[in-house]
């Protein structure tokens, strides 16, 4: 690959950076992380300033309201914001990374006109409806069902381990309209306002003390056929294409917050005199390595999602694959969910007994990083698509 910039792409990362000089301190408190109506506010008005400075949805493409960005200059944004502290898209997450680019790449031009821009001016959350209680990792096992009535479905069922589902306006909603089909083929994605009546939320409290998880039960409640996003039935087709931005692009960011955690525990070390045991010193030196590998994985990942091939810094523009990542992004995901636990593992080991304390915000974090290899598909399934669908091995039994 070809890692140098182009002066358009220094250009583009002086006048970032001096933004972000500018608007960071104007921001206000960050509100506390019990307190999800201020946190929804925080995070909406984050991404209100994003889209006044042109900034927001900086890789979708044009047509979808975005810029149209290079990979590098998407990259160059998120090492920037990460590196200066900025807020990160917390409410925002499902609407920006998932839900957003899917209508992008699957919406009817009268969809995407919808919900695309109240995502990115940051006046709409949206919450990610897929999981279930009896489904497990087997996401196509799903039993909500949406039953047709005219132009409306009727919904039943729950979900579970439904992200923002508090403040959300908005689900993401995975739903059986054909309960003969084989599994994976009769599923609709269906767009689900969060105030329709028989939507009931109630909040699942974490080992870590949050609260950004829901059950979530639906009684007769009525969705628009318009909202349905694909045909009827080719919902899991469609939920691979949000899965793979699930999987491909969406930790990018923690990427580069991960690299500087791990320059965070070097200083601790040194400075508390548990730099001088020579294992640690490895361990620190290994993670460091891996975590830049990853990086390398993440541009890559970034350049094949945007239908570009990383070689030359001249070739780089958008290309025909509609921003939707490769199954890469399962190997991604499979390694950064290790080397993440792995890292606040020894983030514990450096503070020694004040890893006890909730009160140290890398506590918080290694309890958050026990989930990693869970959430968005576990290490097991990862496992399973990169010998299947990457290596070519036959399916297990």
């Amino acid at each position: 690959m070809d890692l140098t910039y182009t002066e358009e792409e220094r250009e583009f990362r002086a006048r970032l950076r001096e933004w972000l000089g500018k608007v960071l301190p104007e921001l206000p408190a960050k509100p506390s992380p019990d307190d999800w109506p201020g946190r929804r506010a925080y995070d909406l008005g984050w991404q209100r300033r994003l889209y006044e400075a042109g900034y927001a949805g900086l890789h979708w493409p044009v047509d979808a309201g975005g810029r149209g960005a290079t990979p590098t200059q998407h990259l160059i944004f998120l090492e920037e914001t990460e590196r200066a502290g900025a807020p990160y898209v917390g409410a925002n997450f499902v609407g920006l990374l998932h839900a957003g680019p899917t209508i992008a790449a699957e919406g009817t031009a009268e969809q995407r006109a919808r919900w695309l821009p109240p995502v990115l001016r940051g006046d709409e959350v949206w919450c990610q409806g897929f999981s279930e209680p009896d489904a497990g990792s087997d996401l196509a096992s799903l039993r909500t069902r949406a039953v047709r009535d005219g132009d409306e479905y009727v919904i039943t069922g729950s979900k579970i381990w439904t992200s923002h589902a508090e403040v959300a306006d908005w689900c993401e909603l995975l739903v059986r309209t054909d309960p003969g089909a084989a599994k994976h083929r009769g599923i609709s994605w269906l767009a689900m306002p969060m105030d329709a009546p028989g939507v009931t939320v109630r909040p699942l409290r974490t080992l870590a003390g949050s609260t950004e998880f829901a059950e979530m039960f639906l009684d007769e409640v009525r969705v628009p056929v318009a909202n349905r996003v694909g045909a009827e039935n080719d919902g899991w087709r469609v939920t691979m294409v949000t899965l793979s931005f699930e999987r491909g692009t969406a930790f990018v960011g923690e990427v580069v917050a991960c690299r500087r955690t791990l320059g965070e525990l070097a200083r601790t070390a040194k400075a508390n005199g548990r730099w001088d045991d020579p294992v640690l010193r490895r361990r620190l030196g290994r993670l460091y390595g891996e975590f830049g590998a990853l990086w390398r994985l993440t541009q890559w990942n970034v350049s094949e999602s945007m239908g570009v091939p990383p070689v030359r810094a001249e070739s780089r523009t958008r290309g025909r694959s509609g921003g939707v990542p490769g199954i890469g992004g399962s190997v991604f995901k499979l390694a950064y969910s290790h080397a993440r636990q792995e890292l606040y593992d020894t983030a514990a080991e450096v503070l020694g007994a004040a890893s006890l304390s909730l009160e140290e915000e890398w506590v918080l974090d290694r309890l958050s990083s026990l989930s990693y290899t869970i959430a968005a598909g576990t290490s097991q399934i990862q496992r399973n698509i990169v010998a299947e669908r990457i290596l070519g091995l036959p399916k297990g039994r």
